[in-house]
């Protein structure tokens, strides 16, 4: 397991961090154009390429040792290579090769909002992994956690998005990150532990040191601390979701009032987006604001967007060619 895991151990340590740092570079160009072309199966192409998964391994598997030389060695692995991503992701912006368009983007929108539900994937995923770790009869199954955990991905969307000016989901990108991140080293510490790892180190002359119960506290308060952040986003999307299932009937009453359709409805920020198409002249808006008022959401901000269009049928004059 130490060779699997740790970088450092072994006579061909050398070869290991050059194929690490390799594969990490390829898998980060790889996802840095599966995001700017909003490619999933280039995206994944990169999540099973990446190599990132065995140092953040390795950093759970010293932690359960307690030892501090090959932990911090690890983490250290892990935290230049997390760099070396989001710079990947930041060229990508920077460069612009493909003029992407960050706005609308599925690779980017669907990992800048994290919530208490990717904690509990990346849980569940980070337990896989773990047990894969120590079984090999379910080795097999690492590929899988590998394009499930989602590492890299996060990382380049961080550097893309940042570059392009989109910080707020820059940082949402990254927390999606530090959750998996967090998810894999807490899943894979008591994983470890419940397979007596430290016995077997011990008959495998590997250093093995004291593991405190303050040691295991700032593990389980790592992911309490992370979970916090991602309850906000939970109980936002919950109130998003609430605000719009439930003045939806007040907006198609309006528009049906004023013979106009509505083609975009949503909800994000405590704002009410609607956008409705119809013929001149257009409707007054403030009477779906006097509506939304009388129906309790005087707290949220009304965004509408009149677009004003069709369809017309103009009769023509004379006899058909058609007969």
């Amino acid at each position: 397991m130490a060779d699997k895991t740790l970088l450092s151990y072994g006579p061909n340590s050398k070869r290991k961090y050059s194929a690490f740092w390799i594969l990490l570079l390829l898998a980060s160009v790889i996802a840095g154009a599966g995001v700017v072309q909003d490619s999933t199966a280039t995206v994944i192409g990169a999540m099973i390429v990446a190599p990132l998964m065995t140092p953040i391994l390795g950093t759970a598997f010293a932690f359960v040792l307690a030892d501090r030389y090959r932990m911090f060695r690890s983490a250290l692995v892990v935290l230049g290579g997390s760099a070396l991503v989001i710079g990947v992701g930041f060229l990508f912006g920077l460069l612009d090769v493909l003029n992407a368009d960050v706005v609308g983007n599925s690779q980017v929108s669907s990992r800048i909002n994290p919530d208490l539900l990717n904690l509990i994937a990346a849980l569940a995923t980070g337990l896989v992994g773990a047990f894969a770790l120590c079984r090999s009869d379910i080795a097999d199954t690492l590929p899988g956690v590998a394009i499930a955990i989602s590492l890299v991905p996060p990382l380049v969307v961080v550097g893309l998005t940042w570059q392009d000016g989109f910080h707020d989901d820059a940082r949402g990108a990254l927390l999606l990150f530090l959750t998996n991140l967090t998810a894999m080293i807490f899943t894979a510490t008591m994983v470890l532990l419940f397979y007596g790892v430290r016995d077997t180190a011990k008959e495998a002359k590997l250093k093995v040191g004291k593991l405190t119960g303050k040691s295991l506290a700032v593990v389980v308060g790592a992911v309490i601390v992370i979970a916090v952040p991602l309850a906000i986003g939970s109980a936002q999307v919950f109130v998003s979701s609430y605000v719009q299932y439930s003045a939806a009937p007040t907006v198609n009453k309006w528009a049906a009032a004023e013979g106009w359709t509505i083609t975009e409805y949503s909800t994000s920020d405590g704002v009410l987006s609607v956008t409705a198409l119809g013929a001149p002249p257009q409707p007054g808006v403030e009477s779906l604001r006097t509506a939304l008022d009388d129906a309790g959401f005087e707290s949220i901000d009304l965004e509408v967007e009149l677009v004003v269009g069709g369809t017309q049928t103009i009769p023509g004059n004379g006899e058909s060619p058609l007969g």
